[in-house]
């Protein structure tokens, strides 16, 4: 397969890192982006000993700034074949503890950071006629997820706007797919509502996530299911197996899977009024 040249936003830690590591795995030339620059280096230094990985240190709610580095890839190599918008910070508490500072934090990173990123790179792939833009959202995105208003509105949004952009550019040649995993076991659960007012929900989220999901799933796992979606061209790439079932089961009975949530909520303790 002839190498890919690739951009991972929040390629730091978690499933950025995962992603990144699987695509130098197969050689593929990878531009590992976060905010925390020494984080991104540290991951493009291991890398770089399987493929040719850089580091950049990028705010993707800057929109300058993702374009340039997205110009700055396509130029330096020629073409763009693979972004993979995954940037985002996880909020959580209950409807009538959450600021208008928790709400417009996840928007900018988990909302407008996706927005950046496909609006910096899909004139690049159509000019080239050529290029996959995938976006990381959430079973949040695609089901009733209580306890995380704000992150389950953006994760929506996301699922809502791959979907329409992929429409939009099947016919031109750009592929678009989105990301919806389960609970995975990354700091994400260890780190909600950075930089935010703590809530209860935020501070146990890691145990929360274990009572709704008894396994969290290895970031590693995910990677994989990942590049094989994006090589199938899959418009929604959601694992584990569970969250595919539970996000059939929503489909096929919406009010069930809100009485369900409802229960769940109840059954994590000291949330419910």
């Amino acid at each position: 397969m002839t190498s890919r040249i690739a951009i991972v936003t929040g390629g730091a830690s978690g499933i950025g890192r995962a992603i990144a590591t699987a695509l130098a795995a197969r050689g593929d030339t990878v531009t590992v982006a976060d905010i925390d620059a020494d984080g991104a280096k540290k991951v493009a230094d291991r890398l770089s000993a399987h493929a040719k990985v850089t580091a950049a240190a990028l705010d993707v709610t800057d929109a300058d700034a993702v374009a340039a580095l997205y110009r700055s890839v396509r130029e330096e190599h020629g073409r763009l074949d693979l972004v993979f918008n995954n940037a985002g910070i996880a909020v959580g508490g209950l409807a009538e503890e959450l600021t208008l500072d928790h709400w417009n934090r996840t928007i900018d990173v988990n909302l407008r950071g996706v927005v950046h990123g496909v609006h910096a790179a899909y004139p690049i792939m159509l000019e080239q006629g050529h290029g996959h833009i995938v976006n990381t959202a959430s079973m949040a995105g695609l089901v009733p997820a209580p306890l995380m208003l704000p992150y389950t509105a953006t994760k929506h949004a996301v699922v809502g706007m791959s979907l329409a952009l992929r429409a939009e550019a099947a016919s031109r040649g750009v592929r678009v797919s989105a990301i919806c995993p389960g609970f995975v076991d990354t700091p994400l659960l260890d780190n909600a509502n950075p930089d935010l007012p703590a809530t209860e929900a935020a501070t146990n989220a890691r145990r929360a996530a274990q009572r709704v999901q008894r396994r969290l799933y290895p970031a590693p796992a995910l990677a994989r299911d990942v590049l094989r979606g994006v090589d199938r061209n899959d418009a929604l790439i959601v694992a584990p197996a569970s969250s595919r079932a539970a996000w059939l089961a929503a489909r096929l009975w919406p009010r069930g899977a809100v009485r369900v949530a409802g229960l769940s909520v109840r059954r994590m303790g000291g949330f419910a009024r």
